[in-house]
């Protein structure tokens, strides 16, 4: 019987072929090789077949059919995947550094039974200019996630006990780990950057959407009481997006 990968990275894509094939040439350069690389593909109507088809020798599963929005084909990746570990490395996203997942995987193997969450620091890339560091920050239960998804290994058992919800469709990621915070799940944080992060993405394109989806899930999980010191930090700027037109 063969055995399970002590990680998946799982990438999602959709119509974004440029963007793929450097997210693809970060994973399969990694050091690390106890891993396997799943791809979700939202039925792409531009070059991104012929992308799949160029690394299909170095991708384990192929995942190609229509799908009801990002979150919804990270659950796929979910439920394809056979790792202890789950990391989301979206198209346009990149590992900071060829031996990142090498030092994840340490991480990963030293970390506590009760520990769910391995999260790094973020390095955010707009267009044409250099990436900047983004430190993440402890956890916490606030307006915002202390950490962006894609610098974090989380457990699959975790995933699949709480998959994202569509629902949310911006947001879905936020809702997920402040549920497992609130579980009382274990999060462990490393010092140093796992990810180059592309800010371009949807979620930074349509900031007041997603301003909105944050305020949805904290209505959701705390309640108007209990979440207002949250939703006083969120009504002010979705209001100016707003008006702003973003």
């Amino acid at each position: 019987m063969q055995k399970s990968p002590l990680i998946s990275v799982i990438t999602v894509c959709r119509n974004a072929a440029d963007a793929l094939e450097r997210t693809i040439s970060s994973v399969i350069s990694q050091t690390f090789d106890d891993f396997e690389f799943i791809i979700v593909d939202g039925a792409s109507t531009d070059s991104t077949p012929q992308i799949l088809e160029k690394y299909s020798g170095s991708v384990n599963r192929i995942i190609s059919e229509p799908d009801h929005g990002i979150y919804d084909a990270m659950n796929k990746g979910v439920n394809a995947a056979t790792g202890r570990w789950v990391i989301f490395m979206n198209a346009a996203d990149t590992f900071a550094a060829p031996d990142t997942m090498q030092r994840l995987a340490a991480e990963a193997m030293a970390a506590p039974d009760d520990t769910d969450v391995i999260y790094g620091n973020v390095l955010k890339k707009g267009p044409d200019a250099q990436p900047v560091l983004k430190e993440a920050e402890p956890p916490h239960r606030s307006h915002r996630m202390f950490f962006c998804h894609q610098s974090a290994l989380t457990r699959r058992s975790a995933l699949l006990t709480h998959p994202f919800d569509l629902r949310h469709p911006l947001s879905a990621d936020f809702r997920l780990y402040r549920l497992l915070l609130a579980d009382g799940r274990g999060f462990r944080k490393v010092n140093f950057p796992v990810a180059v992060f592309d800010t371009t993405g949807v979620s930074n394109s349509r900031r007041s959407a997603g301003l909105a989806d944050n305020i949805s899930v904290i209505m959701e999980l705390d309640g108007l009481r209990a979440g207002l010191p949250h939703l006083m930090h969120l009504i002010p700027p979705y209001l100016i997006c707003r008006l702003r037109g973003k």
